[in-house]
């Protein structure tokens, strides 16, 4: 799904100037670009946007974050930090890409059973000059 397809999609925003402190629950897609503390939880796509300052323990399917994050992230599908994004905090996801500039300060664990079905126990040992 393409940028300009997820900002059409858009269900929910919490713009700029916006203070949110609670539990966000929800379905679609939701973008932030004020403030939230607490929780988020959702199956589907949460977009942080540039401006955004996130304190939360967050479970989506996908994360996009261009702001700040601060918590625990766990996402089924997908975390992507974009060249603005900062993330404080562990993550847990099948899939993590972080763009050049992006930063994480934190822990991540890549959930093996979504992995394809290489068996990484065999792989071979990192090369010399890598070490």
């Amino acid at each position: 799904m393409s940028n300009e397809e997820l900002v059409s999609d858009i269900k929910t925003l919490l713009g700029q100037g916006t203070k949110f402190k609670g539990v966000l629950t929800f379905e679609g897609i939701v973008r932030i670009d004020g403030e939230m503390e607490g929780e988020i939880i959702s199956k589907d796509i949460l977009i942080i946007g540039e401006e955004a300052s996130v304190s939360a323990d967050i479970a989506v399917g996908t994360i996009i974050i261009n702001g700040k994050v601060n918590g625990t992230i766990k996402a089924t599908g997908k975390v992507e930090i974009n060249g603005k994004g900062v993330v404080v905090g562990n993550i847990k996801t099948p899939t993590l890409i972080i763009d050049d500039g992006g930063i994480f300060d934190g822990h991540c664990d890549m959930d093996q059973k979504k992995k394809s079905n290489r068996d990484l126990s065999s792989e071979a040992e990192a090369p010399a000059e890598w070490k």
